[in-house]
């Protein structure tokens, strides 16, 4: 038992530093929202679109990039969330929940559900051929405020549903990039796009052969970015695809860590001391060399994923929703409420149905399994939490209604309502369930 408890610890600390860092960031999500609502539907609304489309530039001599702050936000800091989420891809498909089909079928069949269902909903409610591009905006669940209710529950929610969800969400944030890719994208500019790809195929290659220069992949990967940005498609897919081109093993083993670390430790207590409050030359030396075998024995993605899990969770999330939530609701703008209310619809019955239909067909079928310690009423109540989709929805009905700022404002209240209906039915639900 003594010796399982540590291998135990390992595996999970991961997983619940992850949690964690989404749920607190769920937090800051609600607040930026509140924010974002207070600053548009006051006196302080003009100061506050001043500053959303104040216009930058980066660039040098007759090479200029030039948008404005929302842009540099939607299109750029938000690259960074997509790097985060290719990350997370690929370490659950290579060695997380994703990495068997009898792990991945449940959350895979229920993301399935939880995307398909919100968009049928919405094309059923909707007929009108002008906005019928929304179908994808209801599809996608906001990981941070769905773990961020969960994180309130405490306890009472078994770890096994809390890695469901997680799961299922990765899976729901892979089919929401493929939507973005696919039917959102503009038309292709091939000049762009070819170098793209041949850059990334580059990477993919030294990626393959365990060759690895994280500064060499950052300016490739910049370049990427500015060409997904002339091309047509959406730059922020150069975000995942960059993400892709991380190598996930270890330049060296643990054991091999393990046996260069005990041989530093030999060496430095052999080497001789000093009395003054510095090292020896020969100490130096030891210290550099743990310094090289620790930076060879981290995995790539797990270290990327580390590093930039609390900037995008902290900073790049919380500035996304607070340059984008900020709806009029004064009447300033028109809102269309027939749409909103067809948005919300899509998301609190869409992703309820669709995550507990396809969860229920995969079980019956024997594809999957039912999640062990976890009793229907509270599954239940995990499924309604996929009707919250914000940040990931926020994102699309910018490329759905790019030019129609009335739907888009529309859209945005719908999303709002379906994610609160969704979100507290989710959590009255499980607050009711047993511990």
């Amino acid at each position: 038992m003594d010796v399982i408890r540590p291998i135990k610890k390992l595996l999970i600390t991961p997983f619940e530093k992850f949690y964690y860092t989404e749920g607190k960031s769920g937090i800051l999500l609600l607040l930026a929202t509140v924010i974002a609502l207070i600053l548009a539907n006051t006196a302080l609304v003009e100061q506050y679109d001043h500053i959303r489309h104040i216009h930058f530039s980066v660039g040098f001599g007759d090479f200029i990039i030039d948008h404005s702050l929302l842009h540099w936000i939607n299109d750029g800091l938000m690259t960074i969330f997509f790097f985060l989420i290719g990350l997370e891809m690929k370490r659950e498909i290579l060695v997380g929940e994703l990495n068997s089909w009898k792990k991945a079928s449940l959350p895979v069949f229920a993301a399935i559900g939880g995307m398909l269902m919100p968009a049928a909903i919405f094309l059923l409610l909707n007929q009108d051929p002008n906005l019928r591009n929304g179908w994808g905006i209801p599809m996608a669940t906001d990981i941070a405020f769905s773990l961020a209710i969960l994180s309130l529950l405490g306890n009472r929610i078994p770890l096994a549903l809390k890695v469901f969800l997680t799961a299922f969400a990765i899976v729901d944030d892979l089919g929401a990039v493929l939507v973005v890719t696919f039917v959102y994208s503009g038309d292709v500019q091939i000049e762009y796009i070819l170098p793209a790809l041949g850059i990334l195929a580059f990477l993919y290659f030294l990626s393959y052969r365990q060759v690895y220069w994280r500064y060499f992949v950052m300016i490739c990967g910049l370049v990427v970015w500015y060409l997904f940005l002339e091309s047509g498609v959406h730059p922020t897919l150069a975000g995942v695809l960059l993400a892709f081109a991380i190598p996930i093993r270890q330049r060296i083993s643990v054991g091999k860590y393990n046996d260069k670390l005990l041989a530093v430790h030999q060496k430095i207590l052999s080497a001789e001391s000093r009395k003054e409050p510095i090292l020896s030359g020969e100490e130096l030396d030891q210290i550099e060399d743990v310094e090289h075998y620790t930076k060879k024995v981290q995995s790539p993605v797990q270290h990327l994923e580390r590093k930039y899990h609390a900037f995008v969770a902290y900073f790049v999330m919380p500035v996304f929703a607070l340059a984008n939530a900020g709806i009029d609701l004064t009447q300033k703008v028109s809102i269309n409420y027939t749409l909103s209310a067809q948005i919300a619809a899509a998301l609190f019955f869409g992703g309820f149905l669709g995550v507990t239909l396809f969860s229920w067909i995969s079980i019956k079928l024997k594809i999957a399994s039912f999640l062990e310690g976890v009793d229907l009423k509270k599954f239940i109540g995990t499924a309604f939490l996929a009707g919250v989709g914000f940040t990931m929805s926020i994102f699309i009905s910018n490329l759905a209604f790019a030019d129609q700022m009335i739907d888009l404002e529309s859209a945005k209240v719908g999303i709002l309502a379906g994610s609160l209906i969704s979100g507290l039915t989710g959590y009255l639900i499980l607050r009711t369930t047993k511990a």
